[in-house]
């Protein structure tokens, strides 16, 4: 491969690293065409970007962004397919459903989420359960929503009361 040609592909690499804020690190050399089909169909509805890469390409386009991925570069050796996505615990549960219906493949190298590095297989489980921003911003605006619902319902409560008593008080005369 030419010099120019590599420098094209680490820059495609860099930008994609940029365009997306989640990195997975997996390994998908066991699988065969149909499977490893079915695995980029996945990712396609999953919205999750799935990228065959070299190492040492991948290596360089990590240098070269601003983002520290330093903690992955241990994990670059043997085959290595990277998954993208926005939402940090997507490529996980892919992953998960994807080996419940497949094989033990794809086999998590590493990860990098939410400015952390997960490294091994072990902590696939973890990232599944990881909570995505969106599923945090609803946990917080049900929690802000509770006590002001317990708020509207005792005052709509109350003032049934009061209105009953008023009315009950109006109709002695």
């Amino acid at each position: 491969m030419k010099k120019e040609d590599k420098a094209l592909i680490i820059a495609h690499i860099g930008e994609q690293l940029k365009e997306y804020s989640c990195v997975y690190l997996t390994q998908t050399s066991g699988l065969n065409a149909e499977k490893t089909s079915k695995l980029r169909r996945a990712c396609f509805g999953a919205d999750v970007k799935m990228l065959c890469v070299k190492n040492t390409l991948l290596r360089k386009a990590f240098e070269a962004s601003e983002t520290d991925y330093s903690g992955l570069y241990d994990l670059l050796h043997g085959e290595t397919t990277l998954l993208l996505s926005n939402v940090g615990n997507a490529p996980a549960k892919l992953i998960k459903q994807f080996r419940e219906k497949n094989d033990t493949l794809p086999m998590l190298k590493g990860a990098f989420v939410e400015e952390s590095v997960y490294i091994g297989e072990e902590q696939l489980e973890t990232l599944a359960n990881i909570k995505s921003k969106n599923e945090l911003i609803a946990d917080v605006v049900a929690l802000l929503q509770s006590p002001a619902k317990n708020v509207i319902s005792a005052l709509q409560s109350g003032a049934g009361k009061i209105h009953g008593i008023l009315e009950t008080l109006s109709n002695r005369e």
